[in-house]
């Protein structure tokens, strides 16, 4: 292999290792546990195997098939992943829907069919173009149904009303950089074969970026507050400040999201993450938890009446908390009984 070709090999292989790690790492390791963490992995690790495949074929072209058609079968789970880590990331919810739980119960028996009762190996035609293609046509259909929820991101940052910020560019980065892969492994006819692996590489590298570019702009963030810390906020415009505060958590129950920050939200509705806090510490006497975890209890109470089927457990973390330790605790804090207590005294007599 002479040089070139090693640096080649070098740079797209090392991609693929990587982002098969930083996939398993989202998916069990990444803290605070949140399920668009897991789509997000599984994303990453199924278009890692793809990648992985194409790279040892594109130097080795007498690769097996049980390890080509094992690269092939990961592509029928990209699109999907990436549909559901957006659908998840901002529906704020932390359980799989029943509605998303069916797609899996229709694409894995289908999946395991093909790959069981027709193997690439002695179905090399029928691989050829048409279930490859077929896979192709998941990839993309999922990855178009996903443009939805990335566009409520982008709105606001294009009219004006918001910045993007390293959240938004990731994200976005991430369904452009899947939509390069995807043309490029569609058409390869007309691209080099390993074009799609050096695009992922290129991906992978420039989300490491803005995962530094993130920590600095919390860093950035709470440097600001030193110039703001001796200014005092009037009373009126410290009300419309919290008003505004409720309603953005209030909209589409963001404030179960258990990933809901101050600097999120100070940033969605452009104040700065300093004022937010003085504003609920000098009036109300809270800290941003504090405030955010009232509406998570709030919510509790009312599903912990009227949902007696739901366990207390399933409850909070509907309700926002990473861990029943929590919710319990937080519960009794705010409202000096447990979640067991407050359904038993609620309950009407019958």
């Amino acid at each position: 292999m002479e040089v070139s070709s090693e640096l080649l090999f070098f740079f797209s292989a090392l991609g693929a290792f990587n982002g098969f790690l930083l996939g398993i790492y989202y998916s069990f390791f990444r803290k605070p546990k949140h399920i668009s963490n897991f789509f997000l992995g599984g994303f990453l690790i199924c278009l890692s195997i793809r990648i992985g495949k194409s790279v040892i074929f594109y130097f080795n072209d007498d690769l097996a098939f049980p390890f080509l058609q094992f690269g092939l079968t990961a592509c029928c789970f990209i699109g999907p992943f990436l549909y559901f880590y957006f659908k998840s990331i901002y529906a704020n919810t932390v359980n799989i829907r029943r509605t998303w739980k069916w797609h899996m119960a229709v694409i894995i028996p289908v999946v395991l069919f093909i790959n069981f009762k027709y193997p690439f190996e002695t179905n090399i035609d029928l691989w050829r173009p048409t279930i490859i293609n077929g896979i192709y046509s998941i990839w993309i259909i999922y990855t178009l149904l996903a443009l939805p929820s990335l566009w409520k991101l982008i709105k606001p940052a294009i009219s004006g009303k918001s910045k993007l910020g390293a959240q938004g560019w990731w994200d976005v980065s991430i369904y452009i950089g899947n939509v390069m892969i995807w043309a490029a492994f569609f058409f390869v006819g007309f691209t080099s074969y390993i074009l799609g692996a050096l695009l992922f590489s290129f991906m992978f590298y420039l989300m490491i970026m803005l995962l530094i570019f993130r920590k600095r702009e919390d860093f950035s963030a709470t440097r600001q507050t030193e110039k703001y810390l001796n200014k005092k906020i009037d009373n009126q415009k410290a009300r419309e400040i919290i008003n505004r505060v409720e309603s953005h958590l209030k909209k589409e129950s963001r404030f179960t999201n258990p990933n809901v920050k101050l600097a999120e939200v100070a940033k969605a509705l452009n104040i700065l993450p300093h004022t937010l806090s003085q504003v609920l510490n000098d009036n109300l006497g809270k800290n941003f938890p504090q405030f955010l975890n009232e509406f998570r209890i709030e919510k509790a109470k009312k599903m912990l009446l009227e949902n007696e089927n739901l366990t207390q457990e399933s409850i909070g973390y509907d309700c926002g908390f990473n861990s029943k330790s929590t919710f319990y605790s937080t519960f009794k804090k705010i409202t000096g009984i447990t979640p067991s207590a407050f359904r038993k005294a609620e309950k009407p007599q019958q």
